[in-house]
């Protein structure tokens, strides 16, 4: 049996005898030769089919030959500067594995033409180097936190009460039961959790579904969340910190080449590894909009993205922003002894991207106080005796915890350079978009 190699393979072998198969990515011919090159997982390489060498009844199945086929090719490769990666396979032996007619994508399509073909888009390369960067990203979350010895923990996705706001939640039709939903976050299945593994982490798909058409916004998105018993809010932030480091400096070690397929500067991402983020209240935020940007917000609104931009473009590096009003945070969060009438605040965090890529960590000291937590469920009007199996972790031996949850495709955007977070993910869901 021939013993095939990956493209990557045989460029790094340089020379002599090569057997590699893949997808043709670009064609072209003449009458005595035929210009293929050839895609696999790895990278691409250029190949040339000969009329002398093939005999014409090969050649002229050589020339049917069109984007997208698949193909078995055998050959001597060669170094030619002249060709896409540098080296050139002539062709010996080919074999066509599966045609294809009339591929769809060509150049200058509209973005709602991709979108519809996803399918197929996958194949470009810039989708398959973002691809290759999600996965190392993924692999980077899970090692981040089992190297800090975390569990890997996970919760239902069908659930029966909201965490992050009733507006946002997708009903699910559950036999006859009415009061179903998807997870908008493990959270509350996950407290319970740490009074018996202490640290935990998941890596999870979340819903929210939010009437928003904005190039940030996915109705189904992957969520990186952990939850640490004994984690003050000082800790909770640096385990934030430690974990986008962490990551950046992984991409930059293993994912050079899709970045430069991609265009990114790699020296906006540097900074992240080099320096420590600004951490600042969201008072000292308002201060600075006002003095640097000319912004006056008035206290009590939450950041928006307009807000979140501008502060973003004063600093190279993440942003951590804390103690945001109560008012515009969830009813789990603490809030701090220095929290008043006037100006009553919460133990919450939100880590914003540089370069206007907005949030993509948010996270709090959990409220510890039972009582506290039923008055703000009943505010929301929540029932509160469908909450009863988590009032219970402040129950029975409760301690002091934190937790947070990242935006895994809004982390892949921003490290990618992305203008719009549904190429961060392989079949995006918008409020608009639900198949392919």
């Amino acid at each position: 049996m021939t013993k095939f190699i990956s493209i990557q393979e045989a460029i790094d072998k340089k020379k002599g005898n090569v057997a590699i198969r893949g997808w043709v990515y670009r064609e072209r011919g003449s009458a005595k030769f035929k210009f293929i090159v050839l895609r696999d997982s790895t990278n691409i390489i250029q190949c040339v089919i000969k009329k002398e060498i093939v005999g014409e009844k090969k050649f002229s199945v050589a020339d049917k030959i069109q984007v997208e086929t698949s193909m078995e090719i055998i050959g001597e490769l060669k170094e030619d500067k002249r060709a896409p990666t540098g080296y050139e396979v002539q062709v010996k032996e080919f074999e066509v594995v599966g045609e294809s007619h009339e591929y769809p994508i060509q150049k200058d399509q509209s973005i709602e033409f991709l979108a519809d073909n996803r399918h197929l888009w996958l194949r470009s390369r810039k989708m398959t180097a973002i691809m290759k960067i999600r996965s190392t990203v993924f692999g980077a979350i899970h090692s981040y936190f089992r190297e800090k010895g975390f569990y890997e923990y996970h919760s239902p996705i069908l659930q029966s009460v909201q965490c992050e706001g009733g507006s946002t939640l997708f009903t699910v039709e559950y036999f006859k039961q009415k009061g179903v939903f998807l997870a908008q976050t493990w959270q509350l299945y996950a407290e319970p959790a740490i009074m018996a593994l202490e640290k935990i982490y998941t890596i999870a798909p979340s819903f929210r579904a939010e009437k928003s058409k904005t190039s940030r916004h996915l109705t189904e998105y992957w969520h990186a969340e952990m939850e640490a018993a004994w984690a003050t809010f000082v800790n909770l932030i640096d385990y934030g910190e430690e974990l986008l480091k962490h990551i950046v400096k992984i991409i930059l070690k293993e994912n050079k080449k899709e970045l430069q397929i991609l265009g990114r500067d790699v020296k906006k991402l540097e900074p992240t590894i080099k320096k420590k983020f600004p951490r600042m209240t969201y008072d000292e935020v308002l201060k600075l909009l006002k003095e640097k940007c000319k912004m006056k917000i008035t206290w009590g609104k939450d950041l928006r993205t307009v807000e979140e931009d501008e502060l973003s473009k004063l600093f190279d590096t993440p942003i951590i922003v804390t103690h945001y009003p109560k008012a515009v945070k969830a009813f789990y969060m603490k809030e701090p002894k220095n929290s008043t009438k006037a100006k009553s605040i919460v133990n919450g965090v939100d880590f914003i991207a540089p370069e206007g890529y907005g949030e993509i960590i948010g996270g709090s000291e959990r409220e510890p106080d039972i009582e506290e937590i039923k008055k703000r469920l009943k505010e929301m009007g929540e029932k509160v005796e469908e909450y009863e199996f988590y009032l219970d972790t402040r129950k029975y031996g409760s301690v002091p915890h934190s937790g947070f949850g990242m935006g895994v495709e809004r982390v892949i955007t921003w490290i990618c350079g992305l203008e719009n977070i549904k190429d961060a993910i392989p079949f995006p869901r918008t409020m608009l978009r639900w198949k392919p």
